[in-house]
């Protein structure tokens, strides 16, 4: 539908009152706004607002509660979070927490474990309270069975108690553990970029920022009270050797350009960087950045996705995080009485391959399930499901009243309708 969002009318021609969400993600802070607060005068249930301008972030609260707006999703802001996440965990190949850290997701490369390559998972030793959740083999996600043969280049997703994780951290044949990260070199100095040097100079790291663009130098200079801003070429080997890269504890790629942010970060970890981190927004790089050397590539289109997922779904839903570009999802969930899963063996609950339960936190005690195993209510379960089974996913795990899984489909009338300004 072509319309202006802006205009009364044309919300009350798309039927916004029958509507159970409007995101609104124009290229304007203001515009989505002014949306999200007429269509929620207008009657639909909940409105999302795209708000990227710091100066807006700074006062999101102040923002949604005067404006009746429900979520405010900031992609920059997120992606600079979810980096400074990653990077201050003890683990370069690190992919989640719950359960307050006590359950950790990391990823290994097959080949960096010593007696994996080549065998099946039934045979695997000394991989008590770990499940191996799913494989990625060719930038695709598998789920295995017990007779799946690991492959060299596979890499393992693996889900367990921390203490087992580290356990199978000082097994593999790299050095993983990072610790100490003191200095940070920032390429890029978008919105991102500000955000992330933000975040990490309060935190007492030191950082160093690039960016070619004047202008953006001075607002970096003049709204960061610490960190040092470099108005130059980042893609310049020599003016990254002049500022001393191979010194750095972390190099972080955040230009507007994949190709940029990959290249410097390759760059980055030949030179010594202990932690390369690349941020990319097309899935199909995403998915093939394993074979790379690059530690990690965030996703700000996933991260913003699982923001949304996460609302959506309700207060039941604690995380969800997206693997490779939106292969498979990973939800941490509190279990409720009504939940169909719950009170029953998990071998009768009849999940299909696609889905896993890889652990439970229950009354202090971190589960890996077997088949006998139960959820009871105000548990604590961590779900992995291809996206191919997500609708599955929502039969299995939503309240038998409704709720966070269907809440977007409690109403018949008016779904998934774009409106164009």
């Amino acid at each position: 539908m072509k319309a202006n969002g802006l205009q009364v009318d044309a919300l009350q021609e798309a039927g916004v009152d029958a509507y159970d969400l409007l995101i609104a993600v124009t290229d304007s802070d203001e515009t989505n706004i002014v949306i999200c607060s007429l269509a929620k005068k207008l009657g639909c249930s909940k409105a999302i607002a795209r708000i990227r301008d710091p100066e807006y972030a700074r006062h999101r609260e102040f923002i949604k509660s005067a404006l009746e707006i429900d979520y405010i999703i900031n992609p920059e802001l997120a992606t600079a979070k979810e980096i400074i996440r990653y990077l201050l965990k003890s683990y370069s190949f690190y992919s989640g927490d719950f359960a307050e850290g006590r359950i950790l997701m990391a990823d290994f490369n097959a080949s960096n474990l010593p007696g994996f390559s080549g065998k099946k998972i039934m045979e695997l030793e000394n991989i008590e309270d770990l499940l191996i959740a799913a494989i990625s083999r060719n930038g695709e996600i598998i789920i295995p069975y017990g007779s799946t043969l690991i492959m060299e280049d596979d890499v393992i997703y693996i889900i367990g108690k921390r203490d087992s994780i580290d356990h199978l951290a000082q097994r593999s044949k790299t050095s993983l553990l990072i610790k100490n990260i003191k200095k940070v070199m920032i390429l890029g100095g978008g919105k991102v970029g500000y955000y992330l040097a933000e975040k990490l100079t309060e935190q007492g790291i030191s950082v160093k920022v690039i960016e070619k663009d004047r202008e953006r130098c001075q607002y970096l200079s003049e709204h960061l009270k610490n960190g040092l801003v470099i108005c130059g070429d980042g893609t310049d080997i020599d003016l990254l050797m002049d500022e001393d890269i191979s010194s750095m504890d972390a190099f972080i790629g955040v230009t507007g350009y994949d190709e940029e942010n990959l290249l410097m970060t390759l760059m980055a970890k030949q030179s010594g960087v202990k932690k390369a981190i690349a941020k990319v927004s097309k899935s199909s790089y995403v998915n093939i950045i394993e074979n790379l050397g690059v530690d990690i590539a965030l996703s700000p289109i996933d991260i913003t996705v699982g923001d949304i997922l996460k609302f959506i779904r309700g207060g039941r839903v604690l995380s969800v995080s997206l693997l490779l570009g939106g292969q498979a999802e990973v939800t941490e969930i509190l279990a409720d009485s009504n939940m169909p899963v719950v009170g029953k063996p998990i071998a009768e609950l009849g999940l299909p391959k696609g889905i896993i339960i890889g652990a439970i936190y229950h009354e202090g005690k971190v589960i890996i399930p077997n088949g006998s195993s139960i959820i009871y209510p105000s548990d604590r379960f961590v779900v992995f499901c291809l996206s191919s089974e997500i609708h599955v996913l929502e039969t299995f795990f939503k309240p038998a009243k409704g709720g966070f899984f269907s809440e977007l489909r409690s109403r018949s009338k008016g779904f998934g309708k774009s409106l164009n300004s």
